[in-house]
């Protein structure tokens, strides 16, 4: 007897279908795959069909089939799932970019020479890049006698410069007819727009395959919903992750893509908890308003767990993750609750914007890491490559105890005294954006009765801080915790998820867009705010396969428990548990 096929399935299959449609009519298309709906397999599938189908013919015209990933994890998944077929060319967008490139080298001399960034280290190699290759493999800006390394942030602007040039764009579609983009709503807009404004709807120009999911878009810079004329749109309205009870919930969250399920009858759960119920005073300040302490919204989420325990939830981290989308509960429980209350914009530190945090999680503490190794050259490496190398015993003995010292100063010691310690032995020595900061503030007269600059007193109280904060957020930003990073879990599932909502992150106010959602239409100047936290949201929510709660530790107005009574059902709704 024949296996019945599931809803999902038959709307998996669907969706397959008219991508091969527009495969077989040369006709570009976006495949908008809601969370769980298994768009890399729908991607795998494409590139089966083209091997299957350009298989001889590709090779005798030196072409490929180029699919661009967002993530070098991506990148390696879709090689082994399509056996590294050397009829493919899988890299990530600066690889991909990179390659294209790479071979016009003198117009990439006069446009590296144009680039604002490059400004210093031009006019210190003399005005000119002269004849020096162009490089892109340390990923930072240098220039050596014979060579200049470009930054990350240089590929794509520079790729963009060059499609400007139609002999350019021949060769790009000369090597790639077919080009298929992972992720396409994280895929920067600017590179984006180049692709619409040259290759979309244009003759002699590649087959454009989108896959992604503009819900899920929750990265800046990213291009967010792709349309355009000449793009077919294919919705696959599948869910394979998530039992019926949270893909429900998703469906009134987002009913323009309704998502059917593999297993109808699979027992699931929802929960959400709010906290409006408690009466002390609750925190201030515009990205703070309305939460609850930290202390109390550790102890909330300490009952909240216990009465999921009693619900039958294994909170193990194999089983249950724990989404923290409130910032100081999260800096609490991550240990590093100073950092929140040093910084204006705590975007800033977490996404290590500010040039200290930068050089401690992305220098300094791997540095010390491959020290303690004795790994000498990696040490070297993590310090950017710049730093002499150790040339006699000497430079050993001094860079042997400037580490050991800093080592031992790294457990007990303040971020000021860290700085201190490496502005006075100058092993390893600081990345000039910090002594500059530095020097400024070590200038500013405090006795002269002026007003500190913000950046100044932001660094001031840095300065205070305990330098076993910067650890904590060092292994919190690499992903080593149990609370995972907020962007981090994007493409992951899990058994049980525990999303926990407050305040504290500059861009994200949850319950001010629950109130948006409620609304008949969302102003116009407040559009971009609500796409992003509804998105993250959204994202949080579908993460789940079998078990979905929510804690809001900020306070929640009627209109927002109203949007989520919409979206969970009224009956999930209760006030979490008190002591």
């Amino acid at each position: 007897m024949a296996e019945v096929e599931s809803t999902a399935e038959a709307a998996s299959r669907r969706a397959l279908e008219a991508m091969y449609a527009c495969l077989d009519a040369g006709k570009s298309f976006r495949l908008e795959a809601g969370a769980g709906a298994g768009k890399t397999y729908s991607l795998i599938k494409a590139l089966q069909f083209l091997m299957a189908r350009d298989g001889q013919t590709l090779p005798k015209r030196s072409q490929q089939i180029a699919c661009i990933t967002f993530t070098n994890v991506a990148k390696d998944e879709i090689a082994a799932r399509t056996d590294r077929s050397p009829l493919i060319f899988c890299e990530t967008n600066h690889a991909f970019c990179w390659s294209l490139i790479s071979g016009f080298q003198k117009p990439l001399r006069a446009l590296v020479e144009s680039l604002p960034a490059w400004k210093d280290r031009i006019e210190e190699a003399g005005g000119s890049l002269g004849s020096r290759a162009i490089e892109y493999s340390l990923g930072y800006r240098s220039v050596r006698d014979d060579r200049a390394s470009l930054h990350h942030d240089d590929v794509l602007p520079l790729t963009i410069s060059l499609m400007e040039h139609s002999k350019f764009r021949r060769m790009i579609a000369d090597r790639f007819p077919i080009i298929l983009v992972d992720e396409y709503q994280d895929t920067d807009n600017d590179w984006v727009e180049a692709i619409k404004t040259h290759f979309l709807g244009q003759s002699e120009a590649p087959l454009f395959g989108f896959f992604g999911d503009h819900w899920q878009k929750i990265y800046g810079g990213g291009c967010g919903k792709l349309e355009h004329a000449a793009v077919t749109e294919i919705g696959k309205e599948a869910n394979f992750r998530s039992v019926r009870i949270v893909v429900d919930c998703l469906n009134r969250m987002r009913p323009e893509l309704k998502q059917f399920v593999k297993d109808p009858e699979a027992v699931g759960q929802v929960r959400v908890f709010h906290t409006n119920a408690w009466q002390g005073q609750r925190q201030k300040g515009a990205h703070w308003a309305g939460d609850l302490p930290s202390d109390v919204g550790h102890e909330t989420l300490v009952r909240v767990k216990a009465t999921l325990e009693q619900d039958g939830w294994d909170l193990s981290s194999y089983n249950t993750k724990i989404l923290m989308l409130t910032h100081r509960l999260l800096a609490s429980e991550q240990g590093y609750s100073s950092l929140p209350t040093t910084f204006r914009y705590n975007e800033a530190f977490t996404k290590k914007e500010h040039a200290h945090i930068a050089f401690f999680v992305d220098q300094l503490e791997p540095a010390c890491d491959a020290f303690m190794a004795r790994k000498f050259g990696a040490m070297f490496e993590a310090l950017g490559g710049g730093t002499p190398l150790i040339r006699s015993h000497a430079d050993k003995a001094l860079w042997n105890t400037a580490m050991t010292q800093l080592i031992a100063l790294r457990e007990t010691g303040t971020v000021g005294q860290i700085i201190d310690h490496l502005h006075a032995l100058r092993r390893p020595r600081l990345p000039e954006a910090v002594e500059k900061r530095e020097r400024e503030l070590r200038a500013f007269d405090t006795a002269a009765g002026e007003e500190i600059p913000p950046a100044l007193e932001e660094l001031e109280k840095l300065r205070a801080v305990p330098y076993a904060e910067i650890k904590a957020l060092r292994k919190y930003l690499d992903g080593h915790s149990p609370f995972e990073t907020k962007h981090g879990v994007k493409g992951a599932e899990f058994e049980n998820v525990l999303v926990v909502v407050g305040r504290g992150w500059n861009q994200y106010n949850f319950g001010e867009m629950l109130e948006l959602a409620g609304a008949q239409a969302v102003p116009a100047a407040k559009e971009a705010a609500y796409e992003r936290n509804r998105n993250l949201f959204y994202v949080a929510c579908s993460r789940p396969k079998t078990r979905l709660t929510l804690l809001f530790t900020q306070q929640l107005s009627p209109q927002a428990l109203a949007t989520l009574a919409g979206w969970f059902g009224a009956d999930t709704i209760s006030s979490a548990p008190a002591a």
